[in-house]
């Protein structure tokens, strides 16, 4: 049996991946080395054109419990700076907080009613590619078997195991310099303020919630969360993580002895200079506890390797600073879902699927620059106190914030031969077809040999245009000029002519 498609990983980003596939008529299987949900805490929320692109396919109101569009934040952080939205024109940021266990659980839902197999306990071990297809070898509970499919995608996160197998070369930096620490907590009495929900610290004054705050020895980030969690966490440059000694590590190699919140408080106090009286959680487990070490920025040095890519942290990792990884990898699923479902459907254009690598690249290039940059506005010491102070004048021009704002959505970057993001259609972009705006009525003609695979709707008020399953307008018009060549372009030969 050959699958269209072998998705290896189970995060956010293959389960998008999987959703766009089975919406567009393909069959894919996904693969994952966990046995069940991560416990992991890592992204805490979506923020930018993923937002309402989730809305677009109907899982915002899954994720947010209300219904409604989006509705832009009247503040977000960049390179701990506050940036004030609320009187920007066009505000970009949208923003949905959710722990990234329930946006997972959320896609794994929606990926099961769309009939997506997803085997837990099964990890990539080799694949070999042939001209018409991958076979995949993987070590599953009852033993090694082989699957194969015409299609892999690697969506194994930042060591991914399909990029090694498959000779990509991951080309970047690494900077064993930080250390983050993160640990969910409970505020004693009197330590919230009541007003703006941050901490209120006695000898030291207030830390503001969801932003990143920044004293000459570290930055400090603190959640109070919707839902009732609390998380904190101290980030700070040159302070050696504790190791075991061999006698600690009982005849094992020795290695980082476990974080711990006390570990996690003494860093705090550092940045801060001063204690804070935080508490052990008491809410429901699992709990935040975690110390990340060091951090990469690096590229994949291409995305396509035959009948193999990469998604997601397996293509692109980066500072988390500002929390765009998520956010870039599920469009990066979304991008790639529908190019890869014409490609193996046999509609596809010649170098469409290649278009996801000429268009998700500068967009990952783009992230890795701005959150490089916070990360440098965001360290401690004096000379950086200077840039900020300059920093800090130049962001009183309401020009420069929203040009940031837009840095961090991601709207302020345009594919080429494609217009904007489209407008919200409500239920009419669920199932992830093309869609062709037809506001007169005169150009159903002109798409009826594409009709298998284009959808053409009336939409009052709308002018017309026609959107790719992504949402990108890829063209707009009211005479018709140029359609045709439009749905040649991205959805191949018609399949009769008129």
């Amino acid at each position: 049996m050959v699958f269209d498609v072998v998705i290896i990983g189970a995060g956010p980003n293959g389960l998008m991946l999987a959703c766009e596939l089975a919406l567009a008529g393909v069959r894919p299987i996904v693969l994952e080395r966990r046995t069940g949900p991560s416990t992991e805490q890592r992204a805490n929320g979506l923020v930018g054109r993923i937002v309402p692109m989730l809305h677009r396919r109907g899982l915002y109101e899954r994720l947010t419990g209300r219904p409604g569009a989006p509705v832009p934040a009247p503040g977000h952080v960049f390179g701990a700076f506050h940036l004030k939205l609320d009187d920007i024109p066009d505000n970009p940021m949208d923003l949905l907080l959710a722990p990234q266990q329930k946006i997972e659980a959320m896609l794994a839902e929606r990926a099961a009613e769309l009939g997506v197999e997803i085997r837990g306990g099964h990890s990539l071990t080799d694949l070999d590619q042939k001209d018409d297809r991958v076979v995949a070898v993987v070590d599953g509970p009852d033993g090694p078997y082989r699957i194969e499919a015409r299609y892999l995608v690697g969506a194994d996160g930042g060591r991914s195991v399909t990029r090694k197998l498959s000779g990509f070369a991951f080309p970047g930096v690494t900077d064993d310099r930080s250390v983050s620490r993160t640990a969910a907590v409970d505020v004693p009495e009197g330590l919230r303020d009541p007003v703006t929900g941050g901490l209120l610290i006695p000898g030291y004054g207030l830390v503001p919630p969801f932003q990143h705050h920044r004293t000459e020895r570290g930055l400090v980030a603190w959640a109070p969360f919707p839902d009732g969690r609390n998380l904190i966490t101290a980030a700070t440059t040159d302070r050696p993580v504790p190791m075991q000694t061999a006698a600690e590590a009982g005849g094992k190699a020795p290695g980082e002895v476990p974080v711990t919140l006390d570990e996690v408080l003494e860093s705090l106090a550092y940045v801060l200079g001063v204690a804070v009286p935080l508490l052990p959680p008491t809410g429901p487990e699992p709990h935040t506890l975690r110390r990340l070490s060091g951090g990469n920025t690096r590229i994949a040095d291409r995305y396509r390797q035959g009948r193999v890519l990469l998604l997601g942290d397996a293509a692109h990792v980066h500072s988390a600073i500002g929390g765009p990884g998520l956010n870039l990898g599920l469009q990066d699923a979304i991008n790639l879902g529908w190019k890869l479902a014409a490609q193996v459907r046999g509609w596809a254009p010649e170098g469409l699927l290649d278009t996801y690598e000429s268009e998700r690249r500068p967009v990952a290039e783009r992230v890795v620059m701005h959150t490089q940059a916070q990360s440098l506005l965001a360290g401690p010491g004096p000379a950086v106190t200077a840039l900020r102070t300059l920093f800090a004048e130049l962001m009183e021009e309401k020009a420069v914030v929203g040009r940031l704002a837009a840095l961090i959505a991601g709207t302020d970057f345009r594919y080429e031969h494609c217009g904007a993001f489209g407008p919200d259609l409500g239920a009419l972009t669920h199932s992830g077809r093309p869609l062709l705006v037809d506001d007169t009525g005169a150009l159903a003609a002109i798409a009826a040999p594409w009709r298998d695979r284009v959808d053409v709707v009336t939409v009052p008020g709308v002018d017309a245009m026609l959107i790719r399953p992504d949402n990108y307008v890829a063209w707009t018009g009211a005479s018709g000029e140029g359609l045709t060549s439009a749905l040649a372009r991205w959805f191949g030969a018609p399949a009769r002519l008129t």
